[in-house]
């Protein structure tokens, strides 16, 4: 791996945290405008080196950073303004698509107190989610919005209402479209909490911790969906228009696609437990109907489809079995570390998707860096930075250094090994100046034909620490 050298270059400052970084083309137009939605609920635009707001959906958002039992803690939240996309024929039709945390749906939680799974006690293995009615903590929506001749944006239906057992791994940038299939794609978390204690990513029935593709040629329902937690929950004719890519996923920052001649490479990165952080890559899948999924559930047997991508989770973190660390008191470099999910790892073990590049919590390396939880993959395929032409780029949100303040995000890269084997990454050094202040990486975007790449960075952990975030171009 080649070491690269980068620029950034400062595009908008004292925002609010920056979820998703895209271009589009809005209509009557022709030059590609960067967009940016905030966590708190605002989509702006640049416009000629202008900022101009594009839609405020703040009231609309569930109030975040609140200390309300089994929620977020002191202004660390991952709920929010999650997901924006643009239908591929927004220039023409002007339809956008949002995924948000609902205001005014903050519910309890789905279990009292921390989990963690104890490989002793085999009740904490088998955890089921109930009474989910009325415990969960909050309601996610996924939305379709048109802008309208006069300029301003409407919402025209719901797709989706999820519940969701705890307040994080929603997914960020949860929203994209593939240019394979023209659907839209919907990469949601397992829920939360940690070591997901109800396995919800690995039960076909479970929407949460899938990867999921929404037919918007086919979704002619107009009305309220009902809130949901599992597919056969739905409406058969919502059924109908979605079919799932894969499962098996913890937490997910989008879907990223890279042209390969004639077909597309996908690259999806799995944030990690304790050990690791996870790309995966796949050209070849077979997404199966939601209406089959449910037919197999009611007969009690596997759905016959193959093709069907697992990303391993829970059994798998990355390349390792997911374990729980117990610290050895005596030399903490010597924690322990024990399988948690046994079974399901051995289980899990040949069905599962081999990772593409795992880089770990801690690491000894001298060229490499202790990660914390992966924000952002993109695929980049501009000619600018030769060096890392056709290659798939990522972010860790802080540099996981004993040596403290001030904190760093890292962008690094990897690229597809034509033996399919796990390959290595490397990081990209980046020239600015934080100064004394923490930089925190918190998303990673490109414009449309992948040519650029865009890094949202933000002062402080915290959701509800306003005005510290910029979006800087990565530069040659």
């Amino acid at each position: 791996m080649i070491k690269v050298k980068v620029r950034l270059r400062p595009i908008v400052s004292k925002i609010n945290l920056p979820t998703v970084l895209k271009t589009t083309i809005l209509p009557g137009d022709s030059i590609e405008k960067l967009f940016i939605a905030t966590q708190v609920g605002e989509i702006f635009y640049i416009d000629n080196g202008v900022i101009r707001t594009f839609l405020d959906i703040r009231p609309q958002i569930i109030k975040l950073g609140t200390s309300e039992p089994g929620v977020s803690r002191g202004g660390y939240d991952e709920r929010g303004l999650l997901g924006l996309a643009f239908h591929p024929q927004f220039t023409y039709n002007g339809l956008f698509y949002l995924h948000y945390s609902v205001a005014g749906t903050q519910g309890p939680g789905a279990l009292t107190k921390h989990f963690k799974p104890d490989p002793c006690d085999p009740k904490t293995l088998n955890l089921r989610w109930t009474n989910r009615e009325t415990l969960y903590n909050h309601i996610d929506t996924v939305e379709e919005w048109i802008l309208q001749s006069n300029g301003q944006p409407q919402k025209r239906r719901t797709l989706l209402n999820l519940r969701r057992p705890f307040f994080n791994h929603n997914g960020v940038n949860s929203l994209n479209f593939s240019p394979e299939t023209g659907k839209l794609v919907l990469t949601t978390g397992d829920g939360g909490a940690g070591y997901d204690p109800f396995n919800l990513s690995q039960d076909n029935m479970e929407i949460a911790g899938k990867i999921i593709e929404i037919d918007l040629v086919k979704n002619t329902f107009i009305g309220n969906p009902p809130v949901v937690t599992r597919f056969n929950e739905l409406p058969v004719p919502i059924q109908d228009t979605l079919t799932v890519i894969a499962k098996g996923v913890r937490n997910i920052s989008g879907i990223s696609y890279q042209r390969f001649y004639n077909q597309y490479i996908k690259y999806v990165g799995n944030v990690g437990q304790d050990l690791a952080e996870t790309i995966f890559s796949f050209v070849h899948y077979k997404p199966i109907p939601v209406t089959q999924l449910v037919q197999a559930s009611l007969r009690n047997t596997e759905p016959k489809q193959k093709g069907f991508i697992n990303l391993g989770w829970r059994g798998w973190e990355g390349a390792f079995p997911t374990s729980t660390i117990k610290g050895c008191s005596e030399n903490s470099t010597l924690d322990a570390k024990t399988i948690a999910f046994y079974n399901e790892a051995v289980t899990t073990s040949v069905k599962r998707l081999q990772p593409l590049t795992s880089y770990f919590h801690t690491d000894p390396r001298p060229d490499k860096f202790g990660g914390t939880a992966l924000t952002g993959v993109q695929a980049f395929m501009g000619k600018e930075i030769p060096a890392l032409t056709g290659s798939v780029v990522f972010t860790d949100i802080a540099r996981n250094e004993e040596s403290g303040p001030p904190v760093r995000g890292v962008l690094a890269y990897t690229k597809v090994r034509t033996d399919g084997k796990l390959n290595d990454f490397s990081i990209i050094e980046t020239d600015y100046n934080f100064g004394s202040g923490s930089a925190y990486y918190v998303s990673l975007g490109t414009n449309l034909d992948q040519s650029r790449l865009y890094l949202g960075v933000h002062g402080s952990m915290k959701v509800t620490d306003f005005n510290q975030g910029t979006v800087f171009e990565v530069v040659p």
